[in-house]
This record gives C-alpha cells, sequence and structure tokens, in this order.
C-alpha cells in the first residue's frame, strides 16, 4: 500500500533530523509517497508567511504528516507555529511516550509511561492582552465589576479556558488509548484544589469519564504539584497521564529528563482524522547544517507515525533497530556517548546509516 505523507523539515536542525527519520522510513519497505511543505522561516522567506495555507492543505489532503522542530520566539515576536498548526488543524491531542532505552544515560531504569495533553485551550489557547493597552484597561475594570478581588492595572492578562467538551474529549481519548495499548491506569492531573472552576472542572469531567471505563482501566488523580515530585521519586506508579494544556508540556519535559532528556522523546499531535508527528525537542539552530544532533526522538516520532497509519510491523522493526544502536553506543551522536567529547561519535545522517543497517537484521 503506499502511503502519501507531508513532511514539513522545518527549521534549524529540523531538516536534518527530518532526513533522518524519512531516510529510516523508507528503508523499512513500507511505501511512501513524501510531500514536502513549508513552514517556519523557509515558508517565510518563500511565502511571507511562517504557516502557508498550502502547506495546512497538504496536511488536509493526505492526513499524516511528519514534521521537523520549528523555532518559537521567547517573549516577542510571533505565536508559535507549532501552537498554530494544532490549532488549525483541531489536533486536540498530543501524545509522548516516555520510555526508556537501553544504553541511553538516564536516572531510572523500566521507565514506559505516556503523557496525553490537551492541546486546544487552557492558558496556550492565546487569548492575552497586553499591559498598557486601552482594551487591558477595560477588561480589568470588567472583571472588578463581577468580583471583589483587585487586578493591578500595569498588569498583562491571559485567559484560561476549559471546557467541558475538551476535557471529555481529551480524557475519552486516553482511556481508549490505554485500552488499545494494554495499558492498565489513567491518571487525570490538575490543580483542581485552586482553580475550582477550570482545573475543577477538568477533574470533574474526567471522573464523569473514568466511570464508563470502571473495571477495564483504572483511574486516580492527582494535583500537579505533588505529581511533579512523584515523576521524580516512583515514575514506575503510572501508566497513562492525561493532563491540560500547560501543565501537559512542562509534565512532558519533565518525563523527557526521566529517561535521558528530548533527544530521545517523540511525540505526536493527533486530531479526529489528522495527525501530525514531530520530537519534543526544538529546533537548536545553532547546531544547524552541523551534522552533530541526535536524531533519535524524530526517528521515534516516525515509529509512531507508523503504527498510526497501520504499519505495525514496520514500527516494531524500527524501534528495534533504534534500540539495537543506542544499546551498543557506538554509532552514536556525541550526547549520546558516555562522554560528550568522545571523538567516535557520529553525525545526524551517519547514525540514521547505523539504524538502516540494523533494519537489515530486524
Amino acid at each position: 500500500m503506499l502511503h502519501k505523507i507531508t513532511l514539513i523539515p522545518g527549521d534549524g536542525i529540523g531538516p536534518e533530523v527530518s532526513e533522518a527519520a524519512k531516510r529510516c522510513v523508507d528503508a523499512t519497505g513500507v511505501k511512501v509517497d513524501w510531500e514536502i511543505a513549508l513552514a517556519g522561516s523557509d515558508a517565510l522567506i518563500k511565502y511571507g508567511n511562517l504557516l502557508p495555507a498550502e502547506t495546512l492543505d497538504s496536511v488536509r489532503r493526505n492526513k499524516v504528516a511528519l514534521k521537523g522542530p520549528i523555532i518559537t520566539p521567547v517573549g516577542t515576536g510571533f505565536r508559535s507555529v507549532n501552537v498554530a498548526i494544532r490549532h488549525a488543524l483541531d489536533l486536540f491531542a498530543c501524545v509522548r511516550p516516555v520510555k526508556t532505552y537501553a544504553g541511553v544515560r538516564a536516572p531510572f531504569k523500566n521507565i514506559d509511561l505516556v503523557i496525553v495533553r490537551e492541546n486546544s485551550e487552557d492558558l496556550y489557547a492565546g487569548i492575552e492582552f497586553k499591559v498598557d493597552e486601552p482594551g487591558t484597561k477595560q477588561l480589568i475594570e470588567m472583571i472588578e465589576k463581577l468580583q471583589p478581588k483587585k487586578i493591578r492595572p500595569d498588569s498583562g492578562i491571559s485567559i484560561k479556558p476549559i471546557s467541558r467538551f475538551a476535557s471529555r474529549r481529551i480524557v475519552e481519548f486516553a482511556f481508549q488509548y490505554a485500552l488499545k495499548n494494554k495499558r492498565k491506569k489513567v491518571t487525570a492531573v490538575h490543580k483542581a484544589n485552586i482553580m475550582k472552576f477550570t482545573d475543577g472542572l477538568f477533574l470533574t469531567t474526567a471522573k464523569e469519564v473514568a466511570a464508563q471505563y470502571a473495571g477495564k482501566v483504572a483511574f486516580e488523580d492527582n494535583i500537579v504539584d505533588n505529581m511533579s515530585m512523584q515523576l521524580v521519586k516512583v515514575p514506575q506508579n503510572f501508566d497513562v497521564l492525561v493532563l491540560p494544556n500547560l501543565y501537559g508540556d512542562i509534565m512532558s519535559d519533565l518525563a523527557a529528563g526521566l529517561i535521558g532528556g528530548l533527544g530521545v522523546a517523540p511525540g505526536a499531535n493527533i486530531g479526529k482524522d489528522t495527525a501530525v508527528f514531530e520530537a519534543v525537542h526544538g529546533s537548536a539552530p545553532k547546531y544547524a547544517g552541523k551534522n552533530k544532533v541526535n536524531p533519535t526522538a524524530m526517528i521515534l516520532s516516525a515509529v509512531l507515525m507508523l503504527k498510526h497509519i497501520g504499519e505495525e510491523k514496520a514500527a516494531e522493526r524500527l524501534e528495534k533497530a533504534v534500540s539495537i544502536v543506542l544499546a551498543e553506543g557506538k554509532s552514536v551522536t556525541y550526547d549520546l556517548k558516555q562522554d560528550r567529547n568522545d571523538p567516535t561519535a557520529v553525525g545526524t545522517s551517519q547514525m540514521a546509516d547505523a539504524i538502516i543497517e540494523k533494519l537489515k537484521n530486524v
């Protein structure tokens, strides 16, 4: 079967790790017709737009995309292209597996859990009001009329919407994911003890959904600050975590630290009939074009993509090949060596070569 898949190379190191993942997918024998589409700095140069309509149309048409990292400025400039893609395509579920691999230095062994993050609302909805602007002052005045608490007049404001609809949708996704992947427990993470009308709604909805799966998948809830402590103490106690948007973003990076870092952390953004697969890490522009960075996260994201399109055997083979290369520790990038200055470290493309070679025998 021929699969038509959109490939978005991305910024910085994106084209290098995307090419490595593409080559590994092709080496599995799965037939893919790759349609190249641009987003980020290259798209800005060609189209005058960071996220061209042509790129979104390509993903909508093909239903599946593999995307390299795209730069997001901190504090100023344009909002995240990554977030814009998720909102434009209604990719409401962010799935980030957290799994240890032999050969990767990590604080723990035998970790295998999954972060399921709500993608469409919460503080990432992008509803913000800039300090000192007339609209912000009007909003502050309106809020103070509706409730007794005062807001300092020199405040910037972000709105945190959490709906029953989106909460139910993401928790149902988490339970369905657990059933499909033979997971035993779902943990809803929140701050409902303080944010009673937003996180409180998320928790109430999660409990309602959990009741429908009683006897099939276990359920518990945990306050986000305690969850942070529990993850770095006893991560083996958890299976599937479902969280609102901001907590999910933070917790997935924390969890990546448990398995050796973002270099081995894959991700998927999934909607009703469309999915975009991407590494969790950023675009690291200072390493662009140097053939130096670790392609593992991007290749493992491609593994998730293969599973999504029904190529389970190819996905298993590719993950196995990655795990063998990591365990051997020979043909790996500098960050995966015991000594980061080890002269035997290989480049991005050479590590992909090693994985492709292992594919021949798995």
